[in-house]
């Protein structure tokens, strides 16, 4: 046995680079998959051991040597995830808050409802004590601005409503919690009043980029009005606020929204539409091209517009991502090394991996790199092939890119937006080489063009490109069967595929192909995942039940958000009103019951509704948005405890028993659920002057 697996990791020798991310994730994943936050002791221990095992990795066997340095970089993914939560670590709001609110406006977007939200730092808030008030809030703003447009740095201040950030819609759910602790939101919020400037705008580089950019979306929409206008200046600096909702979602249904996110697309054409043009220039001088090395020259010009192109398009996760993997594309030219292989991706993986640890669990990572990779191994497995002739390649490499990328993502696609594109294909192959050859050559023409005054010409011929994408993806969109709807899995489906995936592409020898087995047994697993039968909202004025047609909602339009969650979560498109149509609960005024086997269950609205019901009125579960004074004879989930337990889960055991799932339980105790934690230093809180304006309006 030991021979078997000495010559197996023996094998893998040509390739251990690429399973250093693996190892990282593993320890990362690992690390936010836990129900309680360890101490500092368990953290040092890790950190203890990987270097231990990285100095005595010359005394340990050569061919299990991999294992032991696996172990170690297993450890050091824990210790970076852990260091980087301690790095965000910033006081969560607590408590549901109004009054006035002062900042400094750090950016600028629109939520899905089109709202224009504000984020803001050096937050003041009344009566609030420095080391309980957030570092940074998000405002939607709502009814008329007339202070607006807001200049970034501003110091503003309002009137409005902060509440925590929200934990999941239902247990085991997308933890919206975590999210905003690594993004530095300690409440959110919104306003119905006006936004007053308190100070001129004041900030560091960070700000003046941020300006920079404001500045570059209002003079692209100027000359393109409409979606075209809104989509050019997404694609160029990343502001998605002039897009419509319209023309989001028919990206999205057609499969061609990862071109309104800067990604691996728009930086890879970017680089190398700058990498094409100087070189081919330098070449056409022949007193440099025969003395300096034009590719490597090319190379560098390159590397530095994409990291201009990086900081102006706002620098999230994904094109932090996609710059870094350009990077080690353009870095492997100028060691002359290949550009394009699983190792460099591995390469870009690490990087992100050891800045970014909490990048691991989002969409855009996985998607990504498991697109990047599919396409490597593809195009690897073509090599030497014939395509047919010369001037057929670019289309055929063209369709099997497209098809490759598209079912590289797909299914970490459909495992977190529950959906899946049938004609992506197509619209891809009518939009991606437009944007590619008229598109992005022309919004880069624009740029070298602007201090001439010749932007608008190559404007124009963007935007020519820009309605043709926009045009296919509302009509793919519209297509009968365009798009089709998945459920949610269970949640150990998610780790399974990638690292069946991950064995299938990396595993040296026979034993790859028991990957095979593995992704039956994911797809099997997907496919038998039960949905929860009976949902509660955490604010305890919604409730869903499963039944025959679907999911029942008790209620047409309170708590939409979270219902829309759950009727994505199994799989359907149905709106929030024929939900609620639908039978399995029976809604009285603003009380509604249901049953769950031999269990009936009472939902009561209001102050008044629940001081009058008497007892449980037959119910075995109550359910209220109201504190209860109790005691009762039932089960209670009034507003007090779903505070405490989050979104809950009904089920029935196998005896028609009663299984309770919360969401907190789920989630765990972690940093970003647990009590806010305090700043080294706080700004002063609110002046009664400041207040007393903000009140004012």
């Amino acid at each position: 046995m030991q021979a078997i697996l000495s010559g197996a990791l023996l094998a893998q020798r040509g390739s251990l680079i690429c399973w250093v991310p693996v190892a990282l994730a593993l320890g990362i994943g690992g690390y936010f998959a836990l129900l309680s936050e360890p101490g500092g002791a368990a953290f040092v221990a890790l950190a203890g051991l990987a270097v231990v095992v990285v100095l005595a990795a010359r005394w340990i066997a050569l061919p299990v040597r991999p294992l032991w340095l696996a172990l170690a970089l297993i450890a050091s993914g824990a210790v970076l995830a852990k260091i980087e939560t301690q790095v965000a670590a910033d006081p969560v709001l607590g408590f549901r808050y109004y009054g006035p609110i002062e900042g400094r406006l750090v950016h600028i977007d629109r939520s899905a409802s089109e709202a224009v939200r504000l984020t803001l730092d050096r937050v003041r808030l009344d009566r609030v004590a420095p080391d309980r008030t957030p570092g940074r809030v998000r405002v939607s703003l709502h009814g008329d601005q007339p202070g607006a447009p807001f200049l970034p740095g501003q110091t503003l201040i309002l009137t409005g409503h902060l509440s925590p950030p929200a934990g999941p819609a239902e247990p085991g759910g997308f933890d919206f919690r975590r999210h905003a602790w690594f993004q530095g939101l300690g409440a959110i919020g919104y306003t119905q009043t006006p936004v007053l400037s308190l100070a001129a705008p004041t900030g560091d580089w960070r700000l003046w980029v941020f300006d920079t950019r404001m500045a570059i979306s209002a003079a692209i929409q100027a000359r393109l009005p409409g979606d075209a206008g809104g989509f050019a200046a997404a694609i160029a600096i990343g502001d998605r606020s002039g897009m419509s909702v319209e023309s989001q979602e028919a990206l999205r249904a057609s499969n061609l929204y990862h071109i309104v996110s800067i990604s691996g697309l728009h930086m890879g054409m970017l680089t190398g539409f700058i990498f094409a043009i100087v070189r081919v220039g330098l070449s056409l001088w022949p007193a440099v091209a025969l003395r300096l090395p034009v590719k490597k020259i090319a190379a560098v010009v390159a590397l530095a517009v994409g990291a201009v192109y990086l900081a102006l398009s706002g620098g999230d996760v994904a094109t932090e991502r996609s710059y870094i993997m350009v990077a080690v594309l353009l870095i492997a030219i100028l060691l002359d090394r290949q550009a394009l292989s699983l190792r460099g991706l591995a390469v870009a993986a690490t990087l992100v991996l050891m800045l970014q640890p909490h990048a691991l669990t989002g969409p855009g990572f996985q998607m990504s790199f498991a697109a990047t990779a599919a396409l490597i191994v593809a195009f690897r497995a073509m090599r030497g092939r014939n395509l047919g002739p010369r001037w057929l390649r670019p289309a055929v490499a063209l369709v099997v890119s497209s098809l490759v990328a598209g079912l590289g993502s797909a299914p970490f696609a459909a495992l977190h937006f529950n959906q899946i594109s049938h004609y992506g294909l197509i619209a891809n192959l009518l939009a991606v080489p437009v944007i590619g050859a008229v598109t992005m050559p022309a919004m880069v023409a624009a740029a070298v063009l602007a201090p001439l005054g010749l932007a608008p010409l190559a404007l124009w011929v963007a935007g020519l490109g820009l309605r043709w994408t926009l045009w296919v993806a509302a009509t793919v969109a519209g297509w009968g069967g365009a798009v089709s709807h998945v459920p949610t899995p269970d949640p150990i489906v998610l780790p399974l595929l990638a690292l069946v995936l991950v064995w299938l592409i990396l595993w040296q020898g026979r034993a790859r192909w028991l990957g095979l087995p593995g992704l039956a047994a994911v797809a099997l697993i997907w496919s038998t995942s039960p949905r929860p039968a009976v949902l509660i909202a955490d604010s305890g004025g919604l409730i869903g039940v499963m039944g025959s047609d679907g999911r029942a909602l008790s209620a047409p339009k309170s708590d939409a958000f979270i219902a829309g969650v759950w009727l994505e979560n199994d799989g359907t498109a149905a709106d929030q009103v024929i939900a609620a149509a639908r039978r399995g609960i029976v809604v009285d005024g603003r009380q509604a019951t249901a049953a769950l086997g031999q269990w009936r269950i009472l939902l009561v609205r209001g102050k008044v509704e629940l001081a009058q019901l008497q007892g449980c009125a037959g119910a075995d579960i109550l359910i209220s948005n109201e504190p209860d004074a109790g005691p009762r004879p039932c089960r209670v989930f009034d507003e007090r405890t779903l505070r405490d337990t989050g979104a809950v889960a009904l089920g029935l055991d196998a005896d028609g028993g009663l299984v309770v799932t919360s969401a907190n339980a789920v989630t765990g105790m972690r940093p970003w659920t647990g009590a806010p934690r305090a700043r080294a230093s706080q700004p002063q809180g609110l002046t009664a002057v400041v207040a007393a304006s903000t009140q004012s309006r």
